[in-house]
């Protein structure tokens, strides 16, 4: 499995990578998490990355390029699901440049489609530990203990690209310069549009069947 999980902030491609990754034993690459683990940890692409994404705009092409291309030396045979890249045209064709040179082509650009008010939504309810990561949600995963993560007993954070003033920015900058990525693979053949929506089995039942 060769694929890249395409949709606005809040679509559900972290969970729904997850799900294939369990389901087919292949690497989940998440750029983000990747770049949140950098900043974090405050290296040289972290401080770099870090006033773009507090901000919800677009980390620079050649920083998100060099970690993928990381990622994807380190993943072997086992194939991949692709989360949060590419999100510009140059990106994806840095890409398949990419995946040429190793003999591995995309098979499937799967694109979940939600609306923006239920994004919105989503997003400003979430929340995340810092201490293990465990995610939450104030609407559909509360915390048992309001602001306090059940696992280790850190508080909870709600993170500055989850404010809704940034909220509506990054969704902006999606619209603006990520989605014309899908005019580029729908070109190729190879775009599978889901309409992310609904139980979380139901979306994942849907692509496993547009990928077959």
């Amino acid at each position: 499995m060769r694929i890249v999980l395409f949709g606005p902030p809040g679509s559900g491609k972290g969970t729904q990578a997850s799900l294939l990754k369990e389901k087919y034993g292949a690497a989940h690459i998440s750029t983000g998490d990747t770049l949140r683990e950098a900043v974090a940890n405050g290296t040289e692409v972290g401080l770099k990355a870090k006033s773009y994404m507090e901000k919800g705009e677009l980390v620079p092409d050649e920083v998100v390029i060099a970690i993928a291309k990381d990622k994807l030396a380190s993943v072997g045979d086992k194939g991949f699901i692709l989360d949060g890249f590419p999100r510009t045209i140059a990106q994806a064709q840095a890409l398949d440049i990419a995946l040429s040179e190793i003999g591995k082509p995309l098979e499937a650009v799967v694109n979940l489609r939600v609306d923006e008010e239920e994004l919105v939504r989503r997003l400003s309810g979430r929340r995340v530990c810092p201490g293990c990561g465990e995610p939450y949600h104030i609407d559909t995963k509360p915390a048992k203990a309001e602001g306090v993560c059940d696992k280790c007993g850190t508080a909870l954070i709600h993170r500055a690209d989850d404010q809704a003033e940034a909220i509506r920015n990054r969704l902006k900058v999606y619209n603006e310069q990520t989605a014309p990525v899908l005019g580029y693979y729908e070109k190729s053949g190879i775009l599978k549009n889901i309409e992310a929506v609904g139980q979380i089995s139901e979306i994942h039942n849907q692509i496993v069947e547009a990928i077959k």
